[in-house]
């Protein structure tokens, strides 16, 4: 017994070191001298359009914010990362900011696989995230969705707003040309499953890469079908690609694409085949056009000029707006708690400021009007889109 006793010994000495560590850890304070939020967007590689004016919105927020006494008389912090628009990077910089960054939210990624790819490691390390990407599954089910949010608005509801406008247009019959991404997946499955609602035929349904040079292969595929409309599904740089390709075989028929479109760098990529292309999103590229009434038209024109101002005109996007609302939910919620977080573990301050994004009530955000609750991490109200189409390369609210 004694040899089992003097054998066991070490180990128990050293599980009895390990059990407070343990504990520590897990009554670990959080930085009371600063709010420390992460992000995580992609400033490069194939979604390098979307996470640029994120990126740019979030320091540009932080330095108001910090100019004006900070939040609560406490600075905002900004840890931020480019997951180069890789999936398998973006973990790794969640991971970071969890553990050795210690930041009590993060804002991102830029794009639905990336966000996908992290959901399990924030909801394991219980901290919130609000993504900037538009998948519906990002917040869904939403028993799965505990701790994550997200500010752009649904694809499917997007995908309804195109097919309404056709419906009532009388086009039928439709071509898809969609990307295999995350975001392109996820459209094409909704575009596939929603057409019947609106008595729309697929006559024609292709696919591509992200980065892939010409579609010119899957559009003389659909030139020669009996497609009314082509509805492309990916993010600007595809999407400009498919434009001109359909212009160079000189087809007709309108072309619809995703509000993943809307920036100026598809308008710069397309050229003149962007003119006539329509597309359903938020009201940011034609606040100037809506009426003095809309609850959205003050907070819209605020921060396009305050971002313009830094980075040039017709420089502003609703990507950015999307990182917007996602940090201005964390602020507010940050601003209600008060002091309410002091003397509060990490894991406890985490907790309360998931809870309170949870509460955010008729938040007027640039992409639309949000209201959380435990059923629905999205929260927007009815009708946050317009649809826009480019004329003579300009955005136009096309009302019909």
């Amino acid at each position: 017994m004694r040899k089992v006793l003097l054998v066991m010994l070490p180990a128990l000495l050293a599980l009895a070191m390990v059990i407070p560590a343990l504990g520590c850890a897990s009554e670990e304070m959080w930085d009371e001298e600063s709010y420390v939020i992460g992000a995580i967007f992609s400033t490069t590689g194939a979604f390098s359009n979307l996470g640029v004016p994120e990126r740019n919105t979030v320091m540009m927020m932080r330095d108001q914010i910090n100019a004006n006494g900070g939040i609560n008389d406490r600075p905002l912090e900004i840890v931020f990362y480019n997951d180069e628009s890789e999936t398998s990077r973006c973990a790794t910089l969640a991971t970071r900011l969890i553990e050795q960054d210690k930041v009590l939210a993060i804002v991102g990624p830029s794009a639905t696989g990336p966000t996908l790819g992290i959901k399990d490691i924030v909801t394991q390390a219980e901290i919130p995230l609000i993504s900037c990407a538009a998948h519906k599954g990002i917040i869904t089910p939403i028993e799965e969705s505990y701790w994550v949010f997200k500010t752009p608005q649904n694809d499917q509801d997007a995908i309804h707003e195109i097919y309404s406008y056709l419906e009532a247009e009388g086009i039928t019959k439709i071509a898809l040309l969609t990307d295999t991404s995350g975001f392109g997946a996820s459209g094409r499955g909704y575009l596939i499953s929603e057409a019947d609602l609106f008595g729309l035929t697929i006559v024609e349904d292709e696919t591509f890469s992200t980065g892939d040079p010409s579609m010119e292969a899957q559009v003389t595929k659909i030139r020669g079908s009996d497609a009314q409309a082509v509805v492309s599904w990916a993010t600007d740089k595809e999407s400009a690609q498919v434009a001109r390709d359909m212009k160079a075989q000189d087809m007709t028929i309108p072309l619809f694409c995703s509000h993943g479109v809307a920036n100026r760098a598809f308008l710069e990529s397309a050229g003149d085949a962007a003119n006539g292309v329509m597309f359903p999103a938020g009201k940011l590229l034609v606040c100037d056009q809506l009426p003095d009434t809309d609850p959205q038209k003050e907070v819209l024109v605020t921060y396009r000029d305050a971002y313009e101002a830094l980075h040039g005109t017709g420089s502003s996007s609703t990507f950015g707006g999307h990182a917007y609302d996602a940090l201005m939910m964390i602020i507010m919620a940050l601003e209600r708690l008060g002091d309410d977080m002091d003397g509060k573990s990490l894991a406890e301050a985490r907790q309360m400021l998931r809870d309170e994004i949870e509460k955010t009530e008729n938040f007027a955000g640039t992409g639309g009007i949000f209201t959380m609750s435990p059923t629905d991490h999205l929260g927007m109200a009815p009708d946050p889109f317009v649809m826009i189409k480019v004329v003579e390369g300009e955005w136009t609210w096309y009302q019909y």
